[in-house]
């Protein structure tokens, strides 16, 4: 927390009693249970503001970001603070149940035999079925978005999983939940994120030369259809569908695949990410699995995704990794993302998706530079 919150104070080139709100974002509720907000005050030292903690699943970062956006947009202050930070480590989740440990699972309380990889292997299934697409076509595909992500890592310095992996590492990993293998999950991990939200006139008060502005901020949440069998096929995401639409409206984004320049998304298995194109509109019905493997989404394709690496090499740390995916498209908006710095880039797409295929919470932000 303290040192995303330092580098965020230094680039904003503010001192900390400027801050006027804050947003913690964190999800695990064995860390924080009974501390609410005073984790944030706390660590941080801060001049006691309001600090509201806030949580939503995956997209608990966006969540926090979202707070302070709308604080600063609404007139409630002019500088507002998000942070996310989630320390897995502390609390035994390790994504697979342990012998004799409710530990690991989604809902533990309510489904103890549900668990992440189980629950999104079954939306490959589905993807295929409903598409007509053999598996072994479905799986050398999401092998390819693994392999693209790691190319990518290698040229970020704080990337965890900093190492090439080859189609053939990812299709001969170990089967984790079929057809998803080792290299097809996101690792389980430590981290924090930290964003200054203020206004154009302040940002450009203290010398700011290119003001990244939010566009859009929307979110969207199941309510129980999916589950429900009403025709559902377990090929794609409601809510991340509705989602892009609405965000794409407040953002005045007319044609997503020519106005959008980047995107980092949810990649806590790589077949949600292949279908996140296609629920972004970024690939047709049915053709992401093409457009994957013709290099579409490369960082020299023609709409990048995961330049920094993704949840795949970043692993997830589940409330900074909203956060960690807007820093990444303000670095690459500002010019500042070293080796994997992108060309011509005008706006960025972040898109977060907490809970299960059937049951979730998904959110979608779009930044870009101020008055373009």
């Amino acid at each position: 927390m303290v040192e995303a919150f330092q580098e965020a104070l230094a680039d904003a080139a503010i001192d900390r009693d400027a801050i006027q709100m804050a947003w913690l974002g964190t999800q695990k509720p064995e860390v924080n249970v009974g501390k609410g907000s005073l984790p944030l005050s706390l660590a941080l030292r801060l001049p006691n503001i309001p600090v509201t903690r806030v949580e939503n699943y995956c997209a608990t970062g966006t969540e926090a970001l979202r707070g302070a956006v709308y604080a600063v947009a609404s007139g409630a202050c002019d500088i507002a603070l998000a942070l996310g930070v989630e320390k897995l480590k502390d609390t035994g989740y390790g994504g697979l149940p342990a012998p004799g440990s409710a530990m690991g699972t989604l809902l533990w309380q309510v489904a103890p035999n549900v668990t992440a990889p189980g629950s999104f292997a079954q939306l490959a299934s589905g993807y295929a079925a409903k598409h007509g697409l053999g598996m072994d076509d479905v799986k050398r595909a999401i092998a390819q978005v693994s392999v693209k992500s790691h190319e990518n890592a290698v040229l970020n310095p704080k990337a965890h999983l900093r190492r090439e992996v080859s189609i053939e590492d990812v299709l001969n990993a170990p089967l984790v939940a079929h057809p998803l293998g080792l290299y097809d999950c996101c690792g389980v991990s430590d981290g924090s994120a930290c964003a200054i939200v203020a206004t154009p006139e302040i940002a450009k008060s203290l010398g700011t030369d290119a003001i990244v502005s939010v566009k859009a901020l929307q979110l969207a949440a199941s309510n129980g259809s999916e589950s429900g069998f009403d025709g559902w096929d377990v090929d794609h995401f409601v809510t991340t569908t509705k989602c892009a639409v609405a965000a794409y409206n407040e953002a005045g984004i007319e044609k997503p695949r020519e106005e959008i320049s980047m995107m980092e998304v949810h990649d806590c298995f790589s077949i949600t990410e292949l279908v996140t194109m296609e629920d972004l509109q970024m690939s047709d019905r049915g053709r992401a699995v093409y457009d994957v493997l013709d290099g579409v989404y490369n960082r020299d394709g023609a709409m990048p995704c995961q330049p920094d690496g993704g949840l795949k090499c970043f692993g997830h740390p589940i409330g900074a990794s909203g956060l960690r995916m807007v820093y990444e498209m303000y670095l690459q908006l500002h010019g500042r993302a070293g080796e994997r710095q992108l060309e011509n880039v005008r706006n960025g797409l972040t898109h977060n998706l907490g809970g299960t295929p059937q049951q979730n919470v998904a959110s979608i932000s779009i930044v870009g530079r101020y008055g373009e």
